[in-house]
Formats: C-alpha cells, sequence, structure tokens
C-alpha cells in the first residue's frame, strides 16, 4: 500500500509541474488533461509494482519483461510523446517519425522539465531536460524537424531559463511565428 501511495504522489507532482508550465504559456487544456491515462489500472497498477521513486517504472518493467507494457499504452494515449508520432510512410511502406505539432510539442517541453524535477528534485537544473535529451540517443525515431525544434527550446532554457523561455513560446513558437530553428 505505501508504494501505491508513492506512486500516486509522484504522478500527481509530474501531472501537477506540467500543468503550471502549460498554464504559464497557455496551454491550459493540455495542462489539464496531462498524463491522465497514469491512473489508469494498466498503467497506475505497473507504476505501484514497479515503483522505485527515482525513475520510470516503465524501465524497471521493461528491464523485467523486455518490454513495458505501460508505456506502450502510455505513449499510445498522450500525444506529447513523439513516439505516438509514427505512421506508414506510403512511399517507403515504413513506419517512419512524423513531424509534432506545435502544441505537443510545447507539452513535450513542459513534460521533460517536469519528469527531470520530480527524479532529480534538488540536483535539477534548466540544463538538467537537454542532457537527458542528449544521453538518450532518441534522435533516429523523432522527425528531424521535431528534434530540431525540441533541442532549439531546451537549449534555450538551458542557456536562458524558465522565465524566457515559456515567454518565447507563448509569444513565438505557439503563435506559430518563424523561430531560428526553421531557417536552417
Amino acid at each position: 500500500m505505501i508504494k501505491a501511495w508513492q506512486h500516486f504522489k509522484t504522478i500527481t507532482h509530474h501531472r501537477h509541474l506540467v500543468m503550471l508550465g502549460c498554464f504559464r504559456v497557455g496551454l491550459v487544456w493540455r495542462g489539464l488533461t496531462h498524463d491522465l491515462s497514469k491512473y489508469s489500472p494498466c498503467e497506475f497498477l505497473t507504476g505501484v509494482r514497479y515503483y522505485q521513486g527515482d525513475r520510470s517504472p516503465n524501465t524497471a518493467e521493461r528491464e523485467a519483461k523486455g518490454y513495458s507494457e505501460a508505456w506502450m499504452h502510455h505513449k499510445g494515449r498522450n500525444r506529447h510523446h513523439f513516439e505516438y508520432w509514427t505512421d506508414l510512410n506510403i512511399s517507403s511502406r515504413r513506419y517512419e517519425p512524423v513531424d509534432m505539432p506545435t502544441v505537443y510539442l510545447v507539452e513535450m517541453v513542459m513534460d521533460r522539465i517536469a519528469a527531470c524535477k520530480t527524479y532529480q528534485g534538488a540536483a535539477y537544473t534548466d540544463a538538467s531536460p537537454l542532457a537527458y535529451l542528449l544521453r538518450a540517443r532518441e534522435s533516429g525515431s523523432v522527425h528531424p524537424a521535431t528534434l530540431r525544434k525540441l533541442r532549439f527550446l531546451l537549449q534555450m532554457l538551458a542557456d536562458r531559463g524558465e522565465k524566457e523561455t515559456f515567454r518565447f513560446i507563448r509569444t513565438v513558437v505557439l503563435p506559430g511565428l518563424p523561430y531560428a530553428v526553421e531557417d536552417g
């Protein structure tokens, strides 16, 4: 029962951090609906079983079983994960990444910030989400345009901090104005 309570507190804390970030940039609905699937039996019970407190239970499930059923459930229902944005390319007849719509890209940025804050605690810095991205080796699974935008925003976060990055997202990215990453 203790692990259930600890897992509930962890995912709820994470959701609240994402909500606050989304609210700050003007994505109220995305903030309110973020990660609700984590409370579903498939994801929640797995989270309790593999709860450790310092990393995702999905990683532990993957290590134990060779795959994570909870993660497959989660990524298929939450558009802020780049893994959701994969589809069959008619020309190549292969599944390939698709460029994420801006609103979900921004939610993904908030999600990565919140995940780092949740799992790193006091060790978190504004450079943590970028460092995680660079360590994760996800680049082959993300559409190149999405990856460029994500790196740009996380680099801005590392260099200029949350306040400036969130202002930029609110005033440039979400309104669809061109920004440096799109020029190259």
